[in-house]
């Protein structure tokens, strides 16, 4: 097999050999996946409710991880009507700990265009899935091929890396050339006949085998055929060429306690965590003493002086997101809040036991266990 493909090799591109046998390609990389596929739920149905919430769910998450979730979100709203009928409050609560809660958003948003704009019927055509919100190119394919069995490739973080190395393709794949090339070849290799399972496959592969880091070659059922593998580029592929810029945000959270009351924060659509419950928070520059605390201004148009006593500091909690670095510290503060010179608008006073029917960020979260104030 290996000399016949390199035979070929000396005569057209490694790409024209491929669409030229799209056949072997598709064959191949199907039967592996018959073979080795991961029994998950969301494969199972060809409900299009079902697939996109799979995969909205598992933007930036591990299979292990949003197992649960999708398990929850099926149990809790079976069909797309009874999504779109939920509070978002709920719908946030059930995402928390997920991250990126911006897609929980587009989703009950999603939710609620289908079952008004559409009868409750995801509707057929690529372009109008294509159009709803939060679902770009990957997801409005998934959805096409997955249910509808269209002729849409996808192209997410595991097509890239088993594309790149398979043709040792060091184009960024981050770039507008990039994504412009790997969509086509992704495209160009699609078994039209058979979409929804080539799809699976080659996504499959790359999270299998074909992985960022010692992916198993010798299990890859494209490894006769992988010009990377040949080359020995393979740990150098994908390429991506920008950097992401990560900055440090440092949050002293107030929380404000009396009577078994407290004052909880709810985040606005300007910053992270939209919608998403906290506590009043006086973010700086840098790691503050309490002194300096204190006599920062934010405190002294938060607190009348000498109406509220520092009952404790938490240690600093570092909380890592995609572009930011959190470092929090929870300040508990005895204070009745009619005390306080102006209440924030986005402030609400709750007893304190009825904090665990707020969504909250997984940073407050971990910080509220281990404070026990969560069960």
């Amino acid at each position: 097999m290996k000399s016949s493909f390199y035979n070929y090799f000396n005569t057209f591109t490694l790409v024209e050999y491929f669409i030229r046998h799209l056949e072997e390609f598709s064959h191949k990389i199907c039967d592996w996946y018959r073979d080795n596929k991961r029994d998950l739920p969301w494969r199972n149905t060809s409900d299009p409710y079902k697939i996109w919430l799979s995969e909205i769910i598992l933007q930036q998450t591990r299979v292990d991880q949003g197992m649960s979730y999708y398990l929850k979100f099926i149990d809790e709203f079976p069909t797309v009507q009874q999504l779109a009928k939920a509070k978002e409050e709920k719908v946030l609560k059930l995402w928390q700990g997920l991250g990126y809660y911006s897609r929980a958003r587009n989703l009950h948003a999603t939710a609620r265009i289908i079952t008004d704009d559409y009868n409750s019927k995801f509707p057929l055509k690529h372009k109008e899935i294509l159009n709803l919100k939060g679902i770009g190119d990957y997801t409005a394919a998934a959805i096409s091929s997955f249910a509808f069995n269209q002729p849409y490739a996808v192209v997410d973080g595991n097509v890239y890396r088993v594309l790149s190395r398979v043709f040792n393709i060091a184009t960024p794949i981050d770039s507008t050339e990039g994504k412009k090339s790997f969509y086509t070849l992704a495209n160009e290799l699609l078994n039209k006949n058979n979409p929804g399972e080539h799809n699976q496959a080659i996504m499959e592969l790359g999270a299998l085998v074909c992985k960022p880091l010692n992916p198993n070659c010798e299990l890859c059922p494209l490894q006769p055929n992988c010009l990377a593998l040949e080359k020995q580029t393979i740990e150098k592929l994908p390429v991506k060429s920008k950097a992401i810029k990560v900055r440090n945000r440092y949050f002293n959270y107030l929380i404000i306690k009396h009577n078994n009351n407290i004052l909880i924060n709810k985040r606005s659509n300007k910053d992270i965590w939209t919608n998403l419950y906290d506590f009043p928070n006086i973010e700086t520059n840098k790691e503050l003493t309490e002194n300096k605390l204190i006599t920062s201004i934010e405190w002294q148009n938060l607190f009348t002086n000498k109406q509220y006593s520092i009952i404790s500091c938490s240690e600093t909690f570092k909380h890592i997101l995609s572009h930011q670095r959190i470092f929090a510290k929870f300040w508990e503060i005895e204070c009745n809040p009619n005390h306080l010179k102006q209440l924030p608008k986005s402030t609400t006073i709750i007893e304190q036991d009825s904090i665990t029917k707020y969504p909250v960020p997984r940073l407050v979260d971990i910080y509220l266990k281990k404070a026990n104030y969560l069960p």
